[in-house]
């Protein structure tokens, strides 16, 4: 008599593969989105993007260079960053430099909302001047 054992429940449902990280740098909040990015990372995405641009005046980056694969859903979260950043006075930009994601970009028509550059030096030159402008 052969048994086939059947899979667990477990291995079927999806994990989480994408992260999201987010470090300061010169003023800005840089949030790096790894691995794959879809519904499953969607919470951990939301999590970091809502932390960075809950207050006024934020100053976000945000780096697609870490992730291999993104869906509409990522697309919809860092949209949604947009909003309420710019809603409060702040600033975001977007680094995007694989050519499947910046297809995605241009397709959706966001690449000229969200504007894509390949490092963070280009994202904090392409924001708005910040500093105090009362000695000029």
């Amino acid at each position: 008599m052969t048994h086939e054992t059947q899979p667990t429940r477990e291995e079927h449902v999806p994990t989480a593969q994408g992260s999201a990280h987010t470090h300061t740098l010169d003023g800005y909040t840089v949030v790096e989105l790894h691995g794959e990015l879809d519904l499953c990372s969607a919470p951990a995405v939301r999590e970091q993007l809502d932390a960075a641009t809950s207050t006024a005046g934020a100053r976000v980056i945000v780096d697609l260079r870490p992730a291999h694969f993104l869906d509409c859903t990522t697309l919809a979260l860092i949209c949604r960053a947009r909003r309420r950043a710019l809603h409060t006075g702040g600033t975001i930009g977007l680094i995007c430099t694989h050519p499947w994601h910046l297809q995605l970009l241009q397709a959706t028509g966001l690449n000229t909302a969200l504007r894509p550059v390949a490092t963070v030096e280009e994202a904090i030159a392409r924001e708005p001047h910040h500093e105090d402008d009362e000695d000029s």
